[in-house]
This record gives C-alpha cells, sequence and structure tokens, in this order.
C-alpha cells in the first residue's frame, strides 16, 4: 500500500517553498509515503511559476494534503485563495471528506499574522470535511523555537538570510511525518 500527499504552496521569494520541502522530506521519511510538490497558478500580471500546478484530478486522489502560504496580511495568498474558489466539484462529490491535512506558513516578521494565516487556510479544507493536524507540544522544538513554528502548523520568519533555522526545518519535518503516518493509519 502506497500513500500520495499533496504538498500544496504558493511562494513568491521561495520561504514557503522551503518549508513544503521540509514538509515533504518528513513525508518520505515514512514508508510507502510520496510526496508530490504542487504549487497553483498566478492570478496577476507576475511570472508564472516553473514548479508543477495542481490539477483538480491530483487533489481528488490524494491521501493527504499539507498546504501552504506566505502571510499576505493575515491571511493565505491570493492565489491559493482562487484555487480553492475552483473545488466546488470536489465539494460536491465530497471527494476529500475524511483526508488528513496540515497547514504551513511563512512571514517576513515574527508577528506578521503566521496563526491567523494558519486558520484561513484551514476554513475550505474544514468545509471539504478534511482533518486538520497540527504541531503537538509533545515535539520538543515547539518549546524552544524562537522563531518559526506553531502548534497550528509549521511556519518560518523569512527575515533569516541563511534560510530555515534548525527548529523550523525539524518542526516541517515532523509534521510530514505525522501527517504521511495519519494518511496511512487512514487509508488502511
Amino acid at each position: 500500500m502506497s500513500c500520495k500527499i499533496v504538498v500544496l504552496y504558493y511562494s513568491r521569494h521561495g520561504s514557503t517553498r522551503a518549508v513544503a520541502r521540509q514538509i515533504a522530506r518528513g513525508i518520505e521519511a515514512i514508508p510507502h509515503c510520496e510526496a508530490l510538490l504542487r504549487t497553483v497558478e498566478e492570478i496577476s500580471g507576475t511570472e508564472p511559476s516553473t514548479d508543477p500546478v495542481l490539477t483538480l484530478n491530483e487533489l481528488k486522489q490524494c491521501d493527504g494534503l499539507a498546504m501552504g502560504s506566505p502571510v499576505w496580511f493575515g491571511n493565505m495568498a491570493g492565489p491559493l485563495k482562487h484555487f480553492w474558489d475552483q473545488t466546488t466539484p470536489l465539494w460536491l462529490s465530497g471527494e476529500l471528506i475524511d483526508k488528513p491535512a496540515c497547514v504551513f506558513s511563512s512571514s517576513s516578521t515574527l508577528h506578521g499574522g503566521q496563526e491567523t494565516t494558519l486558520q484561513s487556510m484551514m476554513l475550505p479544507l474544514l468545509h471539504h470535511g478534511m482533518m486538520i493536524l497540527g504541531i503537538p507540544y509533545s515535539e520538543p522544538k515547539l518549546h524552544s523555537t524562537t522563531s518559526g513554528g506553531t502548534p497550528y502548523g509549521a511556519t518560518t520568519v523569512s527575515s533569516s538570510p541563511a534560510g530555515l533555522t534548525a527548529e523550523e526545518a525539524e518542526l516541517a519535518q515532523q509534521l510530514g511525518k505525522r501527517l504521511a503516518t495519519t494518511a496511512l493509519k487512514m487509508k488502511d
């Protein structure tokens, strides 16, 4: 038995993509689990991404979902919201009901709205009947991080020129492992 888990993200400058890659590493650390890194299409005049764009069929067939966005005024990025606004056919058919999901984000400052952004991403997932997973306080790094990482999901403060901190990377990987383990249990 294998699990395919979509790691969906929107990233303009690379910080959210960096968290997505760490979550994918965590997913693929669990035997029989595969991470599909995907993004969404741009809706403004910016240059299109070279990353693969998620299709509704891939979303329908996934066994779990991790979704990430940069903080845009305390909310998910517009292109990600636009994608979810097009998922009504999956909502009508109930294709995502009972699939596990988690969320992650990046901001340029520690108090830039990470948790409200994570919560905004949970809303369409809850409407689709997905089961939201966070990071439990049994993860030691959640107690010691001074940058990103919350019980709502993995986060990073992108103002660091060195990229993700060790704590941010570890928490993202642990979230990926938790998502993969849950997806395997649900599929079984």
